[in-house]
């Protein structure tokens, strides 16, 4: 069975990419902890909001490599000497991946009532118009 995807199309030249790009992020394995939202703030200003309850600065990283954002938690053991009747707030590392378009930055983050916020804003590219000379060909020569 030959594998078709949308870049294949031949309308879209050179947005092979963006087909690794989707196999990437469906292979990410985000299992739905922590959650979050994806808001959008402007015309070109996002933020992701991750729900973190327990964590502090010192259990999170986040760092940007190849236009992915990955977020990280790790929660120090400090249960020692503490008994549980009842355990429902996660204390497990985490990783959760974000895959920005091209031209997005991060822009800050800041933790807040067990949320931690992750501003993006997107620069928009300039319009270049540039337009092709026509050479004319004689014999397979140009002229």
């Amino acid at each position: 069975m030959t594998k078709v995807s949308f870049a294949s199309h031949p309308y879209l030249l050179g947005f092979e990419q963006l087909d690794r790009l989707v196999e990437r992020t469906a292979k990410s394995g985000n299992d739905g902890y922590p959650p979050y939202n994806i808001e959008q703030r402007g015309e070109s200003s996002y933020r992701i909001t991750l729900a973190l309850a327990g964590f502090g600065e010192d259990d999170l990283s986040i760092t940007l490599e190849n236009n992915q954002l990955v977020v990280r938690g790790r929660q120090a053991d400090d249960t020692e000497g503490r008994v549980f009747l009842h355990r429902g707030i996660a204390a497990r590392q985490f990783q959760r991946s974000f895959v920005l378009a091209d031209g997005v930055e991060v822009s800050g983050a800041h933790l807040e009532h067990g949320l931690l916020h992750i501003d993006l804003a997107r620069d928009e590219p300039e319009t270049i118009v540039r337009a092709i000379p026509i050479n004319a060909r004689t014999n397979g020569k140009e002229t």
